[in-house]
């Protein structure tokens, strides 16, 4: 009860601040400035999102390849909010995260833990994202637990081959950066 109170008295403040006005605001512009956002991230090329600062929304993302079709470890996603959608391209990153070393190997519990940071670039904005453009650093963070070989002469032992199943994951995406509006 207390944390909706708090809430309403939020949104009572910024009423009062003339920044709550009903239709008009939802369709006015951002202003730019910083943001700040937190990601899902994770072995299918669908997630979500939360975006806090000039851009105050919530949604989607769809990674995918430069033709638009869904991919896993594409260079574009798609960010699908309430009020728009933009693009962001994150080659820069992937090229950055592909050869960094993992923070934790232990093939004892065959688990792994990874992070990786470099900048994504955002474009191609509809809606209230028209003209968007801006970088925002990301820092991508991913754990899993591999399998074990179940047969064989490694029976027993940790697989951390690419092509293996992981039996666990948790990846989120975390970024900060700054963003304008043509």
């Amino acid at each position: 009860m207390r944390r909706r109170s708090i809430v309403a008295t939020f949104l009572l403040g910024l009423a009062g601040a003339g920044m709550v006005s009903g239709v008009a605001s939802a369709t006015a512009p951002p202003a730019a400035g910083p943001i700040e956002l937190y990601a899902t991230a994770g072995d299918s090329p669908v997630g979500t999102i939360v975006v806090a600062g000039a851009i105050g929304d919530y949604g989607k993302t769809l990674s995918m390849d430069k033709n638009g079709k869904p991919d896993s470890n594409g260079n574009f996603v798609k960010i699908t909010l309430k009020k728009g959608t933009f693009i962001v391209d994150s080659t820069v990153l992937n090229h950055k995260t592909a050869t960094a070393k993992p923070s934790i190997v232990d093939k004892a519990t065959c688990s792994f833990a990874f992070t990786g940071s470099g900048p994504v670039t955002l474009s191609h904005g509809t809606g209230l994202y028209t003209g968007i453009s801006g970088t925002v650093t990301i820092t991508l963070n991913f754990l899993g637990d591999g399998p074990f070989y179940t047969s064989g002469a490694k029976k027993g032992q940790c697989n951390m081959s690419n092509n293996a199943i992981l039996r666990a994951q948790r990846g989120w995406i975390m970024g900060h950066g700054a963003v304008k509006f043509a």
